[in-house]
């Protein structure tokens, strides 16, 4: 399983996210850093992945409106395959 670790204390902008993203699932060069490419490439892949979301008050921060628009994005990938998995706070620090 790949994992995806998103830091509020290390995402300062959405160019940030992208990145964790794109190095902790290996995207190709030509991935579009954006949200709709991104639906695409979670939504595309049929290996396991896990989504984890720690210091989410300052993930909502650095990402602004993005951050509702990424929790959604993820509920609809999680919808569209069995083998998608995502945590936020998982240990519940605050």
């Amino acid at each position: 399983m790949k994992i995806v670790l998103l830091d509020g204390n290390k995402i300062e902008n959405a160019a940030d996210m992208h990145r964790a993203f794109a190095e902790a699932l290996g995207f190709p060069e030509w991935y579009g850093n954006n949200l709709d490419a991104l639906s695409d490439m979670l939504t595309e892949s049929t290996e396991p992945t896990g989504v984890i979301l720690v210091n989410t008050d300052e993930l909502a921060d650095a990402l602004g409106w993005r951050w509702e628009m990424l929790l959604r994005l993820l509920v609809e990938v999680r919808r569209a395959r069995r083998n998608f998995f995502v945590t936020l706070d998982p240990f519940g620090l605050d």
